[in-house]
């Protein structure tokens, strides 16, 4: 069993349904389960109709545009299938019957009972299109087995509850051969039946969760890029492809900010050691990129991260006593309490800095740390990562610039700069 994961942009219209098609064509005799997100910007305009709910505005137009263009695709890449078109507007009735009821207050909850039907719309017009195009598929509702506590909109994974799941209604379906499933990403369950989503990257979370559950040979993201890059090319012209790395080098880079898989899609795959490949939905000859056990690549290339718009925050007791681990406690609980992620620290005997991003919640929590302490702050500045470096490679980096901290282990330095 191998899975596959597609995004957003390889679905976002019917050429993308048809190209993903063409996609798994080529793997005609291999047992599949295909993780699938919402087609193209069908969750910003879902996140648009919860904002529109939650604030008693009519959603009516938004639901409009959203169900005529998603019919319109189905007719364009499944025009005889006269179910899968009543079942895609049975579930916008759904959503439509659930919109005219009142807003309960909990935003988060709301926010994934609507906006998780983008997911459920597009594997329906998948599924649909590949009976069309000749490909025999078992359309499965990902909440049947991805079983999840109840933190809307960041939902932990309960994953006794789900190889139970997974055992019941899953591994029943793999009998045919060979085996098709089409599922969605991003979305769970909990125990009373509430819809739950995954959070950042929640699709690619789906895909290893089932790759877990199914201890499957490898999952493939398919992306519109060839794979894996050192750096984002918008901001560095000489870009290097990242062709094999190591769990940990994928997760460190994560960590820092970089733009490649989550942490949270790599340690079940690490734990089971499913290989995770990065390919290109455009280019199906182009190698793409491995993540799995092997180090031996991963210092071959320095990685580069950059962070913009952060902001350094200086706290300091009024009575200048040392910062110990009294302070420290009280102030990670404001943090963690305001939801407001650290991304770099350093203390001196007297003050405790931080680099966080610029954001209103990041704003509140100035303020209210100023109850208790001195808090200062730089805004607009920059922390820059760079993992595998040589002292030629950040003098470069940092030429022209303030160095406002600096810090370096053996194997990466960070600087915050203006």
């Amino acid at each position: 069993m191998r899975v596959f994961k597609f995004g957003g942009a390889s679905v976002k219209d019917a050429a993308g349904v048809r190209n993903m098609a063409e996609v798994l064509r080529q793997f005609a005799t291999d047992d599949l389960l295909v993780v699938v997100s919402a087609m193209g910007k069908t969750t910003n305009a879902l996140e648009a109709v919860v904002w529109a709910y939650s604030e008693g505005r009519d959603t009516k137009e938004l639901m409009e545009a959203l169900r005529r263009s998603h019919l319109s695709v189905l007719a364009e890449v499944a025009p005889d299938d006269v179910a899968a078109a009543a079942e895609l507007v049975l579930h916008f009735d759904k959503l439509n019957a659930y919109l005219k009821g009142k807003p309960s207050g909990n935003v988060d909850r709301e926010y994934d009972q609507i906006v998780s039907y983008g997911e459920l719309w597009s594997t329906l017009i998948v599924s649909a299109h590949l009976k069309h195009a000749g490909l025999a598929n078992t359309w499965l509702d990902a909440r049947t087995i991805v079983r999840t506590d109840s933190s809307y909109r960041a939902a932990k994974v309960e994953w006794t509850a789900c190889e139970n799941l997974a055992e019941r209604y899953l591994k029943p379906l793999l009998s045919e051969k060979p085996t098709r499933v089409v599922t969605q990403g991003f979305i769970g369950r909990t125990a009373d039946g509430l819809t739950t989503t995954l959070g950042r990257e929640g699709s690619d979370f789906s895909a290893a969760i089932f790759a877990y559950l199914l201890e499957a040979v490898s999952v493939t993201i398919w992306k519109d890029v060839p794979g894996m890059f050192n750096a984002d090319p918008k901001l560095f012209p000489d870009t290097k492809m990242l062709s094999h790395i190591s769990y940990r080098e994928a997760i460190e880079l994560s960590y820092f900010g970089a733009s490649v898989i989550h942490p949270r899609t790599l340690q079940p795959l690490q734990k089971k050691h499913i290989p995770l490949y990065v390919r290109s939905f455009m280019d199906l000859n182009a190698a793409g990129s491995t993540i799995d056990d092997r180090s031996e690549n991963d210092s071959l290339i320095p990685s580069f991260i950059v962070k913009p718009k952060q902001l350094l925050i200086s706290i300091t007791p009024h009575d200048l006593s040392f910062i110990v681990e009294e302070n420290l406690s009280g102030i990670f609980w404001l943090f963690a309490q305001r939801n407001v992620r650290i991304d770099l620290m350093q203390n001196s005997a007297v003050a405790f800095s931080v680099v966080v991003d610029d954001s209103p919640r990041s704003r509140e929590l100035i303020e209210e740390l100023r109850k208790g302490y001195e808090v200062r702050f730089n805004d607009s500045c920059e922390l820059i990562t760079v993992r595998h470096f040589d002292d030629a490679t950040l003098t470069k980096l940092t030429a022209g610039k303030e160095v406002l901290i600096e810090q370096r282990s053996r194997s990466t330095a960070r600087f915050v700069v203006k």
